[in-house]
């Protein structure tokens, strides 16, 4: 499924958000997949900004990684 220009900007800011609060806090992406208890495939796709997530698995990436909520949303 294609999302329009609009969504896909904000997914792969999402993404690049979760990508840089993970690498300051020196976290692996095994590590934060298995905090958040996501495969690490996911994990790479949501940092790459090729897939949408639910709110569930947004909050639970964002107490994983330990950041403030409005460090990760675009």
């Amino acid at each position: 499924m294609s999302h329009s220009p609009a969504i896909a900007r904000q997914l792969k800011a999402f993404g690049a958000n979760l990508r840089r609060e993970r690498t300051a806090r020196d976290v692996t992406q095994e590590k934060l997949a298995e905090l958040a208890d996501l495969n690490i495939r996911t994990l790479q796709k949501i940092e790459a900004g090729q897939t949408n997530i639910l709110l569930t698995t947004a909050i639970r990436l964002q107490r994983a990684v330990g950041c403030e909520w409005h460090a990760l949303v675009p």
